[in-house]
């Protein structure tokens, strides 16, 4: 397959996520509240592992909630520390909940991300379907272990419901001109690749794509798809993507799973393999790299220059 990306190995946006920044002070008061100087400090954190680009994770700071002079502010030390962003990433805020008002107060909260995304410059919105940790998920060591909450399966009325407000917000995203990106994740709408991809089509816009995060299902303590063939049909659908890997191990003997974060070189996840399948692909899509436990950032960091060169290898090999 012929294809040129638009970036080189050296260029092509990789973010880091947040995720290892919480959205709590030691004082129990929101970075949201926090003063910029104290953004500005993680974002320096950020550039000096190495990264010249940041995902906005909203559960550290929420872009979409702050007002006008504080989104100047967030836009300040997002440039004094050289940093661009490759999406703002919303967590945990389903279209579909089951409480009608928690569902009407998350879309309303999509359409304010999006708004400040465009203001801000940010080309990309990462949205899911998953829903708030359950108390048994926030109590385990690794809150995969534990059972979350699950869309309705076989339920029309509802994954239409789910369709049509995701078309919605893309439409707002598309007026702005920027993309929405479903990222997959279990138990939902969006947690089998043909479900993905079934959901983008009922959507039927351009500018919204999929976020083929599979590292959410290779974690799981119990069968999963296979992760390459998973890759594959999502891929040509992707416009965004987060990267991240795990140790995975199963017992025959007790039927039991096994998964801890691992970096993204020594997973079950071949990235060597699915970086192939991205670009045979035509990916191009922005990436972040995510890693939870331990020093986040720095697995990250590594993460990174693991795909950069990889990306140098591979598409020298296209030219």
């Amino acid at each position: 397959m012929s294809f040129s990306p638009p970036f080189t190995a050296a260029h092509w946006p990789i973010g880091a996520a947040l995720l290892q920044f919480p959205g709590v002070r030691p004082d129990g008061s929101a970075v949201q509240d926090a003063p910029a100087a104290e953004w500005a400090r993680v974002f320096a954190e950020v550039a000096a592992a190495g990264f010249d680009h940041v995902d906005l994770t909203d559960s550290w700071l929420r872009p979409g909630d702050l007002e006008p002079a504080r989104r100047d502010e967030l836009a300040r030390a997002l440039k004094e520390s050289g940093l661009g962003v490759t999406a703002i990433s919303v967590v945990r805020r389903s279209v579909i909940d089951p409480d009608p008002e928690v569902a009407a107060a998350n879309v309303a909260y999509l359409e304010r991300t999006i708004d400040a995304a465009a203001e801000l410059g940010i080309t990309v919105v990462c949205v899911g379907l998953h829903r708030p940790l359950t108390p048994a998920q926030r109590d385990a060591l690794w809150f995969w272990t534990e059972p979350g909450a699950q869309d309705p399966m076989g339920d029309e009325r509802t994954w239409q419901l789910c369709a049509d407000r995701l078309r919605a917000l893309g439409r707002r995203a598309a007026g702005h001109g920027v993309a929405l990106s479903l990222e997959m994740y279990e138990d939902t709408y969006l947690g089998t690749a043909e479900s993905s991809v079934a959901l983008l089509d009922t959507i039927g816009l351009d500018n919204v794509g999929l976020n083929p995060d599979i590292g959410n299902i290779v974690r799981l303590h119990r069968p999963i798809e296979d992760w390459e063939r998973a890759l594959a049909v999502m891929l040509p659908r992707a416009n965004y993507w987060h990267v991240k890997n795990y140790h995975r191990d199963f017992d025959p003997a007790t039927g039991a799973y096994f998964s801890v974060p691992a970096p993204m070189e020594q997973g079950v996840i071949s990235y060597r393999r699915a970086l192939d399948l991205a670009l045979d692909a035509g990916f191009c899509g922005h990436i972040c790299v995510e890693h939870y436990g331990g020093d986040g950032l720095s697995v990250s960091a590594r993460n990174r220059d693991y795909l950069r060169e990889l990306l140098a290898v591979k598409l020298e090999a296209r030219r």
